[in-house]
């Protein structure tokens, strides 16, 4: 399962721009362009969307807008150099990381550019409501905002409805230019992920029905059809934590000393009851007090229109899988005030803030196409100053292939685009009889339901359903750790100098060999109880992933491994360190069968049969080498060692 969230937006700094004339050229009024005659352009605050032909006009003057300036801080460029320099294994600053106070003080906001912001705000008639490290939040109206930000703000027709948003790019005094590095807000169409401060009780129950295995193959499917010319196995019923420690070579490890933040949007009230119990009945050590934290805002929002309670199921999945993995890690949940990508940011804020953990899991993201260039930049300077603290962030990839089938669009996901970020990408997994490691295929899923006679598969192998989230980014530059590595045919797709391909490294997301969780639920008489089911998805790879870190930070003396990409890349072609993972890896075609009830509940509403097709990633390809699907692979026996110091 992953949640669809974060339309993400972001900003590089433009030149200063001539006087009035200059202004003129960029269709910023007179008017505004005589209050501030030199201006420093936001690149990326007008949206695509924003467009003549979709302009109905000048949003009312006395129309309300709330919106967030977020700082440059002293040195931009300073901090991107030193978050690259401590996280390259061939650096000699690698590993001399910061504490959050240091690098707030090397490289976040002045008192003298906040003053200055907050001045300049203020004058322009906004009220200033909130100030933290990172940014100014004002309220006021349009005719307020349009004197600040030297641009006018109108409707403009965004599919079926009608959004505000600067008719010309936002920009900044000149003075200012080195202070601020984006606003968010001038624009009100909803940035948000899919998935009054009370929060609705859990889900409606769903449960998996049997036939299962209990490992991969330990139940054939005798009475249905064959696939690829064989009998096949039952879709298992879901690994545990044994199972996958030994298929990703976990060893004595077990994340002692380590702490690991997930972040997500609001709270499921039942976590501790439910991953206590979890844990007990799964064969997992069990949670010891103080082990699991909590840290949320004071209030939520948007509750209905975010589906609070469908985010219950993925803090559910991601606390369970990280303790499952790693079982004496110390675990903070850092829940959002909703899904939107404010109050996301503020999360991972926080996180880099306090310096909550080293390891910072995050099952969460939208598409690229949906991503515009302001809270982009603002993301990836909480992830470089991260990165300069020995914070790594690890990112699901998605959960729709190449994306054409969802969105139309060929493309990745985002904040997995980033690169600054681990982007997780998912596989099929076989754990087979004694918890031995068998195989893993790209995660691709093609379906068949069972014909009305009973002796075929109609249409077999079906119709693309799901999959790991990979490709190349369209407007994220090639990292330096991906030379060399990424073949050009990828590296390459969209533009001759190389782009950012996703994603970095995998673990276990198909839902066919996913993870057994725990959860409360709400069942059909309105009683709330627990019960367990398989669920998958990139959002258990990244947990899974965030959790393999943690052994290896371990193995490493309790070192902090930080920004992991340049040495995931330098490991890259080193015996056992990485499975190797192919969409065939038998050469016969693999599949398994599932019975499902029609009502999500029990038989009463009927079973549902069909055959899942495995490795059948839309047009992306796991193969030899790195691949769009998997990355540089999912981790091998020797990849938790290959961290150990050597004495």
């Amino acid at each position: 399962m992953r949640s669809n969230r974060a339309k993400l937006r972001a900003v590089s700094m433009a030149a200063t721009l001539p006087m009035v004339a200059g202004a003129l050229a960029l269709g910023i009024p007179a008017a505004h362009a005589a209050d501030s005659p030199a201006r420093d352009v936001l690149k990326g605050t007008k949206p695509l969307w924003a467009t003549a032909k979709a302009d109905k006009g000048a949003t009312s003057n006395s129309a309300q807008v709330n919106a967030r300036v977020y700082f440059a801080g002293k040195d931009a460029a300073g901090l991107a150099a030193y978050a690259k320099a401590v996280s390259d294994p061939s650096s000699p600053l690698y590993g001399k990381f910061l504490s959050a106070k240091k690098a707030q003080a090397r490289f976040g906001a002045t008192k003298a550019q906040v003053a200055a912001v907050k001045s300049w705000l203020t004058s322009a008639g906004l009220k200033v409501t909130e100030v933290t490290t990172h940014y100014v939040a004002v309220s006021g109206d349009v005719a307020a905002a349009e004197k600040a930000f030297s641009t006018q703000l109108h409707n403009f027709a965004k599919g079926s409805k009608t959004y505000r948003a600067p008719a010309q790019t936002a920009s900044v005094p000149q003075s200012l230019k080195d202070a601020v590095l984006t606003v968010t807000g001038l624009d009100n169409a909803p940035h948000k992920a899919n998935h009054d401060n009370t929060l609705p009780p859990p889900d409606a129950v769903f449960k998996n029905a049997g036939p299962f295995s209990s490992y991969y193959g330990s139940k054939t499917a005798s009475t249905l059809p064959d696939a690829y010319g064989q009998k096949i196995p039952y879709a298992i019923k879901g690994y545990t934590g044994k199972q996958l420690r030994s298929a990703y070579g976990a060893g004595k490890y077990t994340g002692k000393g380590v702490k690991i933040a997930i972040t997500d949007a609001y709270a499921s009230p039942t976590i501790a009851f439910d991953a206590g119990k979890y844990a007990v009945k799964n064969g997992d050590q069990a949670w010891t007090t103080g082990q699991l934290h909590q840290s949320l805002p004071a209030d939520y929002t948007r509750i209905d229109e975010c589906k609070a309670a469908g985010w219950y199921g993925e803090e559910t999945l991601d606390v369970e899988a990280v303790h499952a993995v790693a079982p004496n890690a110390d675990v903070t949940y850092v829940g959002a005030a909703s899904c939107y990508d404010d109050d996301l940011l503020a999360s991972l804020s926080k996180v880099v803030d306090n310096h909550l953990a080293d390891i910072v899991s995050n099952s969460w993201g939208d598409v690229e196409a949906n991503q515009s260039p302001d809270l982009a930049a603002a993301y990836d300077q909480v992830f470089q100053l991260g990165a300069v603290q020995g914070i790594g962030f690890y990112f699901s990839s998605g959960d729709d292939g190449d994306q054409v089938a969802a969105s139309g669009v060929k493309q990745v996901d985002t904040p997995a685009n980033s690169s600054w970020v681990t982007a997780v990408g998912g596989t099929s997994l076989a754990v087979g009889k004694g918890d031995t490691y068998q195989w893993e295929t790209g995660w691709g899923t093609q379906k068949a339901t069972l014909a009305a006679d009973g002796k075929s598969w109609a249409g077999f192998p079906g119709a693309f359903t799901s999959g790991a989230g990979g490709g190349t980014s369209k407007n994220v530059a090639q990292p330096f750790y991906q030379k060399g590595v990424v073949p050009d045919s990828l590296a390459k797709a969209n533009n001759a100098s190389g782009n950012r391909v996703v994603p970095d490294i995998s673990a276990i997301a198909d839902p066919n060999t996913g993870f057994l969780v725990g959860q409360t639920q709400t069942f059909p008489d309105g009683s709330q109880q627990y019960s367990e089911y398989r669920i998958g998805g990139t959002s258990l790879a990244a947990p899974v992933i965030a959790a393999v870190q943690a052994l290896a930070q371990e193995a490493r003396g309790g070192q902090a491994i930080g920004f992991a990409n340049p040495s995931i890349y330098a490991k890259y072609g080193k015996k056992g360190v990485f499975h190797d993972v192919t969409d065939n890896p038998t050469g016969s075609g693999l599949a398994v069968a599932r019975v499902d009830f029609a009502n999500g509940l029990d038989a009463k509403g009927g079973l549902l049969y069909s055959v899942r097709s495995l490795g059948k990633d839309s047009s992306l390809s796991a193969t030899k080498g790195y691949d769009d699907v998997t990355g540089v692979g999912s981790p091998a026996d020797g990849y938790v060692q290959s961290y150990a110091k050597k004495h």
